[in-house]
């Protein structure tokens, strides 16, 4: 991707809306002509883009980068863009992800990640986050979206998720919201790459209270861990400290209900929040 000596000094969002703007300029259009031209996005939306307030959907940079002929410098851009809203400790396991052939994850008080609705993260993203605007808390909405995409590939990784029945108790974005984020857990569950278990109350203490814990396998066997709390994480790679944490997961799973047990549970949260919403 060629950047200029002026763009390399600026953030990812800011080049990209420079660069749509430069490439609009080039073809002599207005904001409103080019959204005639792209198929009514509005002018408005765009403007923003241009200026960095906003960043554009996946869709907008690919129709742009298509009616524009960029070579999928758009594209890339808006990639980079996605990397910065990742925190600093959690990149390095970002980028690794995609590398992964086994990812393993125990939360304390919420559904892991790459198992929540848009609107379950929303709502996270909301309460975790104030301050941040809808546009920026749609924007972190999105990447999370787009890291569940591992899970639909040719050849996912193997995804083991332990969950505490607190993250199926606690009603986020209240009953409808989550009836929808517990039915899209029992859909996951059913592939035959993901396996769900649930901690249940009666267990009581287990390992992992009070935080979360996700293990990623990659390719050559390397096991790199990731802790997170609701205000710090860490990325564990020293070998030792792995084995730890492995050692920590290992003993939440034998606390877990097994996978028959653990749905069964689920189902019966699924029906208590569609009896509710229903009355």
């Amino acid at each position: 991707m060629e950047l200029n000596s002026e763009d390399a000094k600026l953030t990812p969002r800011v080049r990209l809306g420079r660069r749509v703007r430069r490439l609009r300029e080039r073809k002599d259009l207005s904001l409103r002509q080019l959204s005639e031209r792209v198929g009514g996005y509005s002018h408005s939306y765009l403007g923003r883009v241009e200026l960095g307030e906003q960043l554009p959907s996946e869709a907008l940079v690919n129709t742009l980068d298509e009616f524009f002929d960029a070579d999928g410098i758009l594209v890339e851009l808006l990639e980079l863009a996605h990397d910065t809203l990742v925190p600093d400790y959690f990149r390095v396991a970002f980028y690794k992800e995609a590398e992964a052939t086994r990812i393993q994850v125990i939360t304390s008080s919420i559904v892991p990640g790459l198992l929540q609705t848009p609107e379950y993260a929303r709502a996270l993203f909301r309460r975790s986050q104030p301050g941040k605007t809808d546009e920026q808390v749609a924007e972190l909405v999105t990447v999370r979206m787009k890291r569940q995409r591992i899970l639909d590939r040719d050849q996912p990784p193997y995804y083991w998720a332990i969950i505490d029945e607190s993250a199926l108790r606690r009603p986020i974005s209240g009953r409808r919201c989550m009836a929808e984020q517990i039915r899209q857990v029992l859909e996951m569950a059913d592939r035959p790459h993901v396996t769900v278990q649930v901690l249940s109350f009666d267990t009581g203490a287990h390992p992992v209270l009070g935080g979360s814990l996700t293990l990623r396998t990659l390719r050559d066997g390397e096991t790199i861990a990731a802790i997170e709390s609701f205000t710090t994480g860490e990325l564990v790679e020293s070998p030792s400290r792995v084995l730890q944490l492995t050692q920590k997961f290992d003993v939440a799973r034998s606390l877990a209900l097994t996978d028959d047990e653990s749905l069964d549970l689920i189902r019966r949260y699924l029906k208590e929040y569609e009896l509710e919403d229903d009355s």
